[in-house]
């Protein structure tokens, strides 16, 4: 099934399970759906079962968002102690879609459990409350994780929920990350468990093999003891000068602590001339994705580092900004160098990134999938170092081949039922869907960023408007970068005379000086005596759209 099919699918408001291989676009998908979501106004729960899965789409991990924490079970008593919870309660009569990205590394009971907690606070025994679930995974990568010793694995399929959802199953098939045939038919027989030697010669071909141009690989290991090791020995030996990069944050400091563990950008990173380093966010518009490798080169007149990507593209890594969102809020945000050292890092960690060249060591494999993972990272076999296997790295849970079968023709059926209905029809079902999100009432959708616009109309200043609209100033801000950078009919004039003419006079000059549209840079060039707020709002007016 192709992306456009799943998204019309989505739309259409059903249930809906997507899947496919690594590097099918399974991520950006969520992410196409929850801004069109966002565009109308839709209360959407942005969450995954992984912190790291969800920096990805700046949401938190489901566990966080449901109340459930590190909970393995729900007693009466929990129940009672949830429902008193009024955060959760809100959360929960807002929330019309509820998306949970690497669901397949969800235990089943754990799945059972938010569709209880969802019931109780929606007050509704439809499947999750009646809200649109939309789960995404794979389960060939990584399983659900045991921490009591048990070694059944209970992957989702076999919920209670599950069975009762009515899911549409959207199995992607193209392939945006692999180039190299031969690799993809490497892990379409650990896909198939068809492993054979016709799959272990090509890998054989690249054990402790030369990689063209390059001496020096990322290193993926199966166990962290290995990869810090390595970091800091490899930082060590480097005789340059230091430099140091804190992090920034800002927002609930409770969700500001979950992105700063879930972010693979560390707190404090510490980097020299001739460091490896991989950067940990996608930014298409930079010439870099999650996974791109490179050597800082250089330290520009900021002292900000200057990286040369193994293909030879010099980049200047300015700050990013990585946010927990909800109903159009900002609810934290941290602000920190996009890279981490990268001499080794884990398979874990290495999920969702696509790597040009690695060094990878699975002869430590301890779980099913950890070998698929981590080839699957690769763009082609060329960029691949393989220093050594196990008898588990290979391997992958036997049902779940069987159970891909199934999810395939599941798709297929999905597809064909679409297929089946016309362009209007299509167009009509997702009007009335999304109508049937809308509060009573309502007859045309108004998203949020409309209302802060009529509120604009009026000539309001960004402090009533965030007061009659119970929102922060800053959000509002947020709102009006967005209906800028949709092109709005919107005139923002008036907001001009908030700020006093020889600061928006400095500050102009500042991201004059950055050439860029990063908050961070401009702040240390000016100082802490101007807010992020301040700097948002002159943005407005200097021609830049908005950089999330």
């Amino acid at each position: 099934m192709i992306q456009k099919q799943a998204l019309d699918i989505l739309k259409l408001g059903h249930n809906v399970y997507v899947t496919g291989p690594a590097g099918s676009g399974k991520t950006f998908l969520l992410n196409e759906y929850i801004d069109f979501l966002k565009s109308k106004g839709v209360g959407v729960g942005i969450t995954a079962s992984t912190g790291i899965a969800a920096t990805h789409m700046n949401g938190i991990t489901i566990h966080s968002w449901s109340g459930l924490g590190i909970k393995d079970e729900l007693s009466d008593k929990d129940m009672l102690e949830l429902s008193k919870k009024r955060y959760l309660a809100r959360r929960a009569e807002k929330t019309k879609v509820l998306i949970i990205d690497e669901a397949s590394m969800l235990h089943s009971f754990r799945l059972d459990m938010v569709d209880m907690v969802c019931k109780m606070f929606k007050q509704n025994l439809r499947p999750f409350g009646g809200m649109q679930v939309v789960l995404c995974g794979d389960f060939f990568q990584l399983p659900p994780i045991n921490r009591n010793g048990n070694d059944a694995i209970h992957f989702i399929d076999k919920s209670q929920i599950w069975q009762n959802m009515n899911l549409r199953v959207c199995y992607l098939d193209e392939q945006y990350r692999h180039n190299d045939d031969t690799l993809m038919q490497v892990l379409n027989d650990i896909r198939t468990n068809n492993v054979g030697e016709h799959t272990l010669e090509p890998l054989r071909k690249r054990y402790k093999g030369s990689i063209a141009g390059l001496t020096a690989l990322t290193k993926l290991y199966t166990h962290n003891i290995d990869v810090d090791f390595i970091n800091n020995k490899e930082l060590e030996k480097l005789h340059g000068e230091a430099k140091m990069y804190s992090m920034d944050s800002m927002g609930n400091r409770k969700l500001v602590e979950i992105l700063k563990k879930s972010c693979l950008a560390p707190e404090k990173l510490i980097l020299k001339k001739e460091a490896m380093v991989m950067f940990v966010k996608n930014n298409f518009d930079k010439g870099y994705v999650n996974g791109t490798l490179g050597k800082v080169i250089d330290f520009d007149y900021e002292g900000l580092p200057v990286v040369k990507t193994f293909k030879g593209k010099k980049i200047i890594a300015v700050p990013e900004s990585w946010r927990i969102e909800e109903d159009g809020n900002v609810k934290a945000e941290i602000v920190q160098i996009p890279l981490r050292l990268a001499w080794a890092i884990t398979v874990h960690k290495s999920q969702g990134m696509t790597l040009d060249a690695a060094e990878i060591d699975l002869s430590k494999s301890f779980v099913e999938g950890m070998g698929y993972v981590a080839l699957s990272r690769m763009r082609s076999l060329e960029g691949l170092r393989l220093m050594g296997l196990n008898k588990m790295a290979l391997k992958v849970n036997k049902r779940i081949s069987l159970l891909d079968k199934q999810l395939i023709e599941a798709s297929e059926i999905s597809a064909c039922k679409l297929q089946a209905l016309t362009s209007q029809e299509i167009e009509r079902s997702q009007k009335t869907f999304l109508h049937s999100l809308m509060p009573k009432g309502r007859q045309e959708p108004s998203s949020t960023y409309e209302k802060t616009k009529l509120l604009v109309e009026q000539k309001l200043s960004i402090k009533e408007i965030a007061k009659r609209r119970g929102l922060s100033p800053g959000t509002i801000v947020g709102h009006l970068e967005t209906l800028l950078s949709r092109r709005e009919n919107c005139n923002l004039d008036y907001l001009r005379s908030v700020l006093p003419r020889d600061r928006f006079q400095k500050i102009k000059i500042a991201f004059e000086k950055t050439k860029d549209t990063r908050l961070s840079p401009v702040r240390k060039i000016l100082g802490h005596s101007f807010s992020y707020d301040e700097l948002r709002l002159a943005r407005l007016f200097l021609g830049k759209k908005k950089i999330i």
